[in-house]
């Protein structure tokens, strides 16, 4: 059981297949169109039921609850050599600049 006030993210159904346009791509228009939000839980809950949660902006949302607690974990990908070699390029360039 997650406790009220606990910070999560919701996800909401905005429109079903069928209600999505018609001149979306095939594989886009068969899925629905999702909406993630994130707040603090307005009563106790489990991950996958239905909830309410209070948005930063005061907001009430409500929808199945699928993350406790949720961060960001995105990276810029991999190292690459070649833009560490482009990157000294440039910095060697903007060393032999001068107006």
């Amino acid at each position: 059981m997650i406790p009220k006030g606990t910070y999560v993210e919701i996800e909401k159904i905005i429109l079903n297949p069928d209600e999505r346009a018609s001149h979306i791509p095939l594989d886009t228009k068969k899925l629905p169109l999702l909406m993630h939000v994130k707040g603090f839980l307005c009563d106790d809950g489990n991950i996958g039921e239905r909830v309410e949660v209070m948005t930063m902006t005061k907001r009430k949302e409500s929808g199945i609850l699928k993350v406790v607690k949720p961060f960001f974990n995105h990276t810029f990908g991999h190292f690459v050599d070649e833009v560490m070699c482009v990157k000294q390029s440039i910095l060697h360039e903007m060393e032999d600049y001068h107006e």
